[in-house]
């Protein structure tokens, strides 16, 4: 006698049971590989900033170097694990380090953009007095190059990211996450 069960109920109900499992761990890897393709669009969009203010940082301007190449050293970092929460605060405090230094030394030649790519800062008008500064302190990142990229490619990133550990967070998935070793993502701040 075999010690397998014969009940074809009982045959079904696992293979309903492997094929829900399969299921929701492809979905799990398909929202992880759309969190990797967003931080390559990152990484692109970071590099072309950090060009730009290489480009443009003048001479004497040893602090803004020195962000620079923190920046650039934690970006070949973070490619390697780019969903590890630790590389990515890194990364996010490289990031503002360097947009003090250049904010510090070009005060007005910083641009924000909301997460859509939108001026979210418009230019003063000359001979009007700038509105009296917000109450409410801006969300949105103050980009030396004049270009929507990167705030786009942080907000589809962060998206990304959210959606990943939503998905990982539910119950039945939970489960799944924790057998193969699923971690949480944290969004670039």
């Amino acid at each position: 006698m075999s010690a397998a069960p014969d009940s074809l109920a009982f045959w079904i109900g696992c293979a309903l049971l492997l094929f829900w499992f399969v299921g929701a761990y492809n979905r799990m890897v398909r929202l992880r590989s759309a969190a990797f393709q967003a931080y390559a669009i990152l990484d692109a969009a970071l590099l072309r900033q950090l060009e730009f203010v290489q480009a443009n940082a003048a001479v004497g301007a040893e602090s803004l170097l020195a962000a620079t190449t923190q920046l650039t050293t934690l970006l070949a970092a973070t490619r390697m694990r780019p969903l590890d929460p630790e590389r990515i605060d890194a990364l996010g405090t490289a990031l503002n380090v360097m947009l003090s230094a250049w904010q510090r030394l070009h005060p007005d030649d910083v641009v924000s953009f909301d997460a859509e790519g939108t001026l979210s800062r418009p230019a003063p008008l000359k001979g009007v007095d700038e509105a009296p500064p917000s109450p409410f302190p801006s969300r949105f990142i103050a980009w030396p190059e004049p270009s929507a990229a990167a705030e786009i490619a942080r907000g589809q990133f962060n998206t990304a990211v959210a959606q990943y550990n939503a998905a990982i967070r539910q119950f039945p998935p939970v489960l799944i996450a924790w057998i193969t070793r699923l971690r949480p993502a944290a969004p670039l701040l």
